[in-house]
């Protein structure tokens, strides 16, 4: 039997059978979809949240400091033998004081950090409002110190402030001093950063470097590849140093998405399960009424192998076209939950985001797996339909 003739035997069920064939590619469909809705939501969930903790440059970050030795000082002697390490690009030092913040009458307490523009970049961290200080005298503030001040996002950028340091040094006789530094010009705020927690200052390391500081918090150091993190990391240790990386939250985090999404698909799955019990159903229905129509093939010298062939492209044909629809259907149902989520946060006061994400290769695998279910479904049937005695075949009623 020709494949033309096997494809035009199989697609005759749409114009023989056409609502109870439509009806069992819903049901596939359905169920793909639900797959796909679930699976795509894990994916969504996981970069709209990733996405926001971290940018490229900081995932080839290490975070360096001192722990809790007071015996190894992060100055600028360390700083130099670290920037000399093979294959670190940029090291990104953190110098920070207490702070007090004024705004015409109201004051308060806070925390300041002198750093560099890479810092903001190496950290992954955006403003939530504004941008990141281009000259000396342009600040970040955090949204607890802005509440300090009665800022809000829409009201707080191009206000000036004041800023008084609280310098902690030790003298030569090892005894620590407080040294205060007023700064008498004020600072602009440039941009506003998510923190409720704590009241943050972020100004540009050049407003201090005459204050003879060589004792660092931390400091950021980027690695040029991925290939060399562990590599670099293990030379800063080796130094005394203690060594972390955002790159580690990030693969705990994914981890955990990882469980999210396979039980995500494991939900999707059942409802797969039940529209694939629908498919075998039908086929198995359809062999019994076409037993007689098996009877004259087979009379007439189609074989047994050509017979299975039928029945098996015609589940393939049906499970493909579900998957087909089960694209459509998670995809269009991604797309509605997500607008209508955007809507419900943007009147609670929140952000929208794309909560639904899918990856191009699990398309790929949702319709060869569609494809397959088809096929599973369509063993049995066809196997029955190839050992149909003809002559039973063409008595049955």
């Amino acid at each position: 039997m020709r494949f033309s003739d096997t494809f035009a035997l199989s697609t005759r069920m749409f114009k023989t059978r056409p609502l109870r064939t439509l009806l069992t590619v819903l049901g596939v469909g359905v169920g793909i979809g639900t797959v796909l809705f679930l699976v795509s939501l894990g994916y969504g969930l996981q970069d709209a949240i990733l996405s926001r903790i971290t940018t490229a440059d900081a995932l080839l970050a290490l975070d360096v400091n001192t722990g809790t030795s007071e015996l190894i000082r992060l100055d600028n002697e360390s700083l130099q033998k670290i920037s000399q390490i093979e294959h670190v690009e940029e090291v990104s030092p953190v110098i920070t004081a207490s702070t007090q913040i004024s705004m015409g009458e109201l004051t308060g307490d806070g925390i300041m950090y002198a750093v560099n523009p890479s810092y903001f970049r190496l950290s992954g961290i955006k403003p939530e409002k504004g941008e990141l200080f281009t000259n000396e005298k342009d600040l970040l503030i955090s949204t607890a110190a802005a509440q300090i001040l009665n800022l809000d996002m829409e009201n707080g950028i191009g206000k000036e402030i004041n800023l008084t340091f609280f310098i902690s040094k030790l003298n030569e006789q090892g005894v620590e001093e407080i040294k205060i530094i007023e700064q008498v010009e004020p600072y602009k705020i440039v941009g506003i950063i998510r923190d409720d927690t704590e009241s943050l200052v972020f100004i540009s390391t050049s407003n201090i470097t005459n204050a003879g500081i060589d004792n660092y918090l931390e400091t950021k150091v980027k690695v040029s590849d991925s290939a060399y993190v562990a590599e670099v990391r293990n030379k800063i240790m080796e130094m005394g140093f203690f060594v972390s990386a955002l790159a580690d939250t990030i693969d705990q985090a994914k981890k955990i998405f990882k469980i999210v999404q396979i039980v995500l698909g494991l939900f999707g799955l059942v409802a797969l399960v039940v529209s694939a019990i629908g498919m075998f159903n039908t086929m198995t229905v359809m062999l019994l009424e076409r037993t007689n129509e098996i009877g004259i093939m087979r009379s007439i010298g189609v074989s047994k192998g050509d017979i299975k062939k039928l029945f098996l492209f015609e589940s393939m044909l049906m499970g493909f076209l579900g998957g087909i629809g089960g694209l459509i259907l998670g995809i269009l149902g991604g797309e509605i939950a997500n607008f209508a989520m955007n809507i419900l946060a943007k009147n609670f006061g929140g952000q929208s985001v794309d909560l639904f994400s899918t990856p191009l290769w699990f398309l790929t695998v949702i319709m060869v797996s569609s494809t397959f279910i088809g096929f599973l479904t369509g063993v049995f049937p066809a196997r029955r339909a190839g050992k149909l005695n003809p002559l039973d075949a063409l008595k049955y009623k």
